[in-house]
């Protein structure tokens, strides 16, 4: 599933990061790994940006940016 497409609340664990290397190493940076635990807060009113939590700190992608991330939603 795609990062894009969690609900709010809903938490999930990173399994691949996709995209060319600049986008790539940019969402690496800001700590979106292989393995960590990821949480969608909530949306803006058009549904773009996107908030989530990750490792105690809030990130807001763009939608276009979440759709390369896979992940894994935890129950």
């Amino acid at each position: 599933m795609k990062l894009s497409e969690l609900r709010d609340g809903e938490k999930g664990l990173i399994i691949e990061v996709r995209g060319n290397s600049a986008l790539k190493n940019r969402l690496l940076s800001m700590g979106i790994v292989r393995g960590a635990e990821i949480k969608m807060v909530r949306n803006a009113p058009l549904k773009d940006p996107i908030e989530f939590e990750l490792k105690g700190y809030f990130l807001s992608l763009r939608r276009s940016e979440a759709e390369n991330v896979i992940v894994e939603v935890k129950e």
